[in-house]
């Protein structure tokens, strides 16, 4: 059997021994084969990523601190939704931003209270970097719980609301009595039958698909991309001048330092769950090593999916250089991204792409799919290349280590696309969305 079908069985055998691993009522990964984008994503970008206070509709704060916004906008009371707590052992991408948005709020002044799902083994209200998080609800009965509640009036009543929306809404346009925001990073679509069985799965895709939107139309969405705009705008068929984009930032401490990896070393960061389909990329190192004998590459992360894609590098006999290390200290996550000769990504789904601008912060270009999210972290030719399938995976990665020059080249871009990130742009714009809103409410 040749390697590239080794690689192509070997999506199905992990979908299957991550099925056979799960909680009931959870599906494997259908495996993708050779494609790795959706079937939207030939649709082009629609440019690079604007600050959000660059939107004509919030230029008004553009000189403004978040103190001074939220004077401006008499916002002190800010009462937040969302799925999971950025404690959670499943908490991702939107968890970190809603996290580090909601902390520079707090430390502005505002009063912000966050209602979530409950954390195995952890307390039911906490208090963090100055924000206070409730748990009272299990994972599926905290969105009628919530809602009930926004009934009822026991919350929605403060001077904001900002619901996370994360593949399956709160409805809160039909609870809130205050001005409100909606955070939502892009589109889960295909995501639905990647993680629930078929009826669920198709419910999740009808409630967020046709559901949902009609009553989100006259609702200021904030998303990160400008990619993730543009698929909103297509899927959900939201308007385009209720959507803001504000990207994420970027930690000080992703910064260059240190020396390379003496050998070829490819980093991929992220939860391992379906979405980002590490089966194919471990299939595409497995290829990949025959050119760079050498290769050394680190999956970094928690999820699921673990013990399957640990069971698929053994299979492959590439335990001895492909390490699935878990979880890693953020120092530790610098100096991989330090040492790196490229970060890549088989991410189907993605609002941005964090760690495509963490690596590049530390000088790391990227290779990733062409999506949504990633079609903004990336400048593609310029910070990273963007690949379309399995071939094109393996085809840019051989490219990029084995071309000094370019690789030298696409790091320097890389640094350059990550400076000016800041979460501090971050927060004043999602709170700009919000003030806009309730400066014209009243």
């Amino acid at each position: 059997m040749t390697t590239a079908q080794e690689g192509a069985d070997s999506a199905a055998e992990v979908a299957a021994a991550v099925e056979g691993r799960r909680a009931p009522g959870w599906l494997a990964a259908k495996p993708a084969a050779r494609l790795l984008r959706p079937d939207h994503a030939d649709q082009p970008a629609s440019g690079g990523s604007p600050r959000a206070l660059d939107d004509p509709a919030l230029q008004a704060f553009s000189d403004l601190s978040l103190g001074e916004i939220a004077e401006r906008a008499a916002l002190k009371r800010i009462d937040v939704v969302a799925w999971r707590d950025f404690d959670d052992p499943e908490a991702g991408g939107s968890e970190l931003h809603a996290h580090r948005v909601l902390a520079l709020w707090s430390a502005a002044g505002l009063d912000i209270s966050m209602r979530t799902s409950t954390v195995p083994g952890a307390p039911g209200t906490v208090r963090r970097d100055g924000y206070r998080v409730v748990r009272r609800s299990g994972r599926l009965s905290l969105f009628p719980r919530t809602m009930l509640s926004g009934a009822l009036g026991r919350i929605g009543l403060g001077d904001g609301v900002v619901e996370i929306w994360n593949g399956m809404p709160f409805f809160s346009p039909l609870w809130s009595r205050a001005p409100r925001i909606v955070f939502l990073h892009h589109v889960h679509a295909e995501m639905w039958k990647m993680v629930l069985p078929g009826g669920l799965a198709r419910l999740g895709f009808a409630i967020e698909h046709h559901l949902a939107p009609p009553f989100y139309r006259t609702t200021r969405i904030v998303t990160l991309s400008h990619s993730s705009k543009a698929e909103i705008v297509d899927r959900l068929g939201l308007p385009a001048g209720r959507i803001v984009v504000s990207p994420p930032g970027v930690e000080d401490h992703f910064s260059p330092g240190g020396e390379r990896s003496t050998v070829p070393l490819v980093v991929a960061v992220g939860r391992l769950v379906p979405v980002k389909r590490f089966h194919l990329l471990i299939g595409g190192l497995v290829r990949l090593r025959s050119r760079h004998p050498d290769l050394r590459a680190v999956i970094v992360g928690e999820g699921y999916e673990r013990p399957a894609l640990e069971a698929l590098v053994a299979r492959y006999g590439a335990s001895d250089w492909i390490s699935l290390p878990g979880y890693v200290p953020d120092d530790e996550l610098v100096r991989l991204y330090r040492r790196a000769w490229v970060l890549a990504s088989t991410s189907q789904r993605e609002g941005w792409g964090m760690t495509v601008t963490e690596a590049g912060a530390c000088g790391t270009p990227a290779v990733a799919t062409r999506i949504g999210g990633h079609e903004d972290a990336v400048d593609d030719g310029v910070s990273g290349l963007l690949v379309d399938d399995m071939d094109g995976l393996v085809a840019s990665l051989d490219e990029v280590l084995s071309d000094e020059v370019l690789r030298h080249r696409l790091g320097q871009g890389a640094r350059q696309r990550a400076d000016g990130l800041t979460w501090d742009d971050t927060a004043r714009g999602a709170l700009a969305a919000l003030a806009a809103e309730a400066i014209a409410r009243r």
